[in-house]
């Protein structure tokens, strides 16, 4: 797949998920097999560009792979500033967000709330590409809510004002992240357009990845929450994708090194004591499958040190090996 000049080493793609997707996750994911990790959103307000918050999430430094930053607001300007400004500061291709469901987002018309106004889709696209020379892409949702999915709507617009790709989440914006995501409109829009069109949700396995790609005709997928605890996910669908068989599920002792290695990354880039909170999702999320009872979680929790919380994995590692 292709991304204006950016050619994709695969057709499997990193969703953008705020909170989540930072620099330490994206090359995680990216080592493990993802062709593309786009960034978390990042506000079109320049108030809050220096805030650490909005720095971390600008932080490329040392990043391999292509860089693809994700920028929100529903001003025309703004976002088109936004824009600008993420190229200077390394962006290689611009991700509109017009998917996010969160009410402190869409309360600001941002995100998916967008779908309810296509001209207002229409001035924002409009000023983001002609904005920057780099590829611009949109994600969106099918519509606002089920009366009113208009993806194939907006997707024309998207096309007609010169997005390069199009990633569409299979939920209305009413839907947040309840139910079963539905692929006909995913459908309907890839044969409704000319450029790539992304499918992303519910995609949880390399199985489930190939049948909506065969139901759809789209030309990649987009994984977001099943990635979480299971960067190797990646891989595990790209292989079978290539080759119509499974990787083997990672050994323990591997699981361990890249909980650790994702770790260690956490703590050097938001240093104390946020990395080490930061941590606590992450690896909740790694050890659902071990620690079923979430013994080990409920004392890790309460870990504020980054080296007790090293020294705390190991141990459980070496006991889990041990049993």
């Amino acid at each position: 797949m292709r991304i204006g000049s950016y050619q994709l080493e695969n057709n499997v793609i990193v969703a953008p998920m705020a909170g989540i997707t930072d620099r330490p996750f994206r090359q995680l994911c990216r080592r493990l097999g993802a062709g593309l990790a786009v960034s978390e959103m990042l506000s079109s307000n320049p108030l809050v560009w220096k805030t650490e918050k909005s720095m971390n999430r600008m932080d490329h430094n040392g990043e391999s792979g292509i860089r693809a930053v994700q920028i929100a607001g529903a001003d025309p300007e703004l976002m088109a500033q936004a824009a600008q400004f993420n190229v200077s500061n390394g962006a290689q291709i611009i991700d509109i967000n017009m998917g996010c469901p969160a009410k402190k987002v869409n309360k600001k018309l941002a995100g998916s709330a967008l779908l309810q106004f296509p001209d207002l889709v229409e001035e924002i696209i409009d000023a983001v590409v002609s904005a920057v020379d780099v590829p611009v892409t949109l994600k969106i949702r099918t519509g606002w809510d089920q009366s009113n999915r208009n993806g194939v709507e907006i997707a024309r617009i998207a096309e007609r004002y010169g997005i390069a790709s199009l990633a569409v989440h299979g939920r209305t914006r009413a839907c947040m992240y309840k139910g079963e995501a539905e692929y006909a409109t995913i459908r309907d829009i890839k044969r409704s357009v000319s450029i790539p069109v992304v499918a992303n949700g519910d995609i949880t396995s390399p199985e489930k990845a190939k049948q909506v790609l065969d139901y759809t005709g789209a030309d990649a997928i987009m994984i977001g929450r099943a990635a979480q605890g299971r960067p190797w996910i990646f891989r595990e669908i790209d292989h079978y994708l290539r080759t119509g068989k499974h990787l083997p599920v990672p050994p323990i002792e591997e699981v361990r090194g890249i909980l650790m290695e994702h770790l260690v990354n956490l703590h050097a880039f938001y240093g104390e004591p946020m990395g080490a909170r930061i941590a606590r999702k992450h690896v909740s999320w790694y050890l659902q499958t071990h620690d079923s009872d979430g013994q080990f979680r409920r004392v890790f929790n309460v870990l504020e040190n980054p080296q007790a919380q090293i020294e705390a994995l190991e141990q459980y590692f070496i006991t889990l090996a041990a049993n």
